[in-house]
């Protein structure tokens, strides 16, 4: 196991490694911006696995399980940007402030991440430069554009999440998440539970704050941009199928509350 060291290069991302920044249908004209912090779980070489096994790589640990699919096919069906971030959250979490302990962790859920401990301020820096950074950096320049062309904008924060967790069962099919915005969280929440075979949560499974997140607080509530986040229980779209489900079901219901918004005057 190749592990990282408090004398890492600067460089951690090698010449020919992916790049962190993924898009998708960058000029497309939907009011919605989807980003997807979690959607890959790729590691530069030069930290080997972070001295974990593969079969706890593939888990939510690494990623947001099944949001990819969803969030490519339903930045297809809006015809919406869809900007997202290859590599793992065990590298640098792109939804946690930086500095706070989730951000690199040295245990993440019961699983410890032996590439974490005790790691260097370079090797840290080194993290959020070639990974953290770009991607915020991609997602700011991309609402400043908008912005100055007066493009109505609303960010959607893609994100699935665990059935059980601290072996506690989660009910919900679906959540919407929140902080100091609600226009978008209570049209979402109508229409979820309109749908009437879903268990829909209210900031739940999670809230959002400006201590555990990041791209809500920071370009959304900051930017005052109309938001939410979306959590997705990770059974129902472990495969393609499920995938497809959700797109279609959610490319409806943004649909729908488009034309609310716009009848509302509230896309300009």
């Amino acid at each position: 196991m190749a592990l990282e060291t408090t004398d890492a290069p600067q460089q951690l991302l090698a010449t020919g490694e992916v790049h962190p920044v993924h898009e998708v249908n960058a000029d497309g004209p939907s009011p919605f911006l989807l980003t997807a912090d979690h959607y890959g779980r790729l590691l530069p070489r030069a930290l080997g696995d972070l001295g974990v096994s593969e079969s706890e790589l593939t888990r939510h640990i690494a990623w947001d399980i099944g949001i990819a699919g969803v969030a490519e096919r339903l930045a297809t069906m809006l015809d919406a940007h869809l900007i997202a971030q290859r590599y793992s959250r065990l590298v640098i979490d792109c939804n946690r402030p930086p500095g706070a302990a989730s951000s690199i962790p040295e245990i993440s859920e019961a699983t410890a991440v032996p590439g974490n401990e005790g790691i260097s301020d370079q090797a840290r820096t080194a993290r959020r430069h070639e990974i953290f950074d770009p991607y915020h950096a991609r997602i700011k320049a991309v609402i400043d554009a908008r912005l100055h062309a007066k493009q109505p904008t609303v960010l959607v924060a893609l994100h699935s999440f665990t059935p059980v967790y601290a072996g506690v069962a989660r009910p919900w099919h679906i959540g919407t998440l929140y902080h100091r915005d609600t226009v978008l969280p209570r049209l979402l929440l109508q229409h979820l539970r309109a749908e009437g075979d879903l268990v829909v949560g209210d900031n739940q499974p999670y809230a959002v704050s400006d201590v555990t997140d990041y791209g809500i607080p920071v370009h959304g509530e900051a930017r005052g941009l109309i938001n939410t986040g979306i959590e997705i229980r990770q059974d129902l779209i472990t495969d393609q199928s499920g995938q497809q489900q959700w797109a279609e079901r959610l490319a409806r219901i943004f649909g729908e509350i488009e034309a609310t918004m716009r009848m509302e005057g509230l896309l300009g």
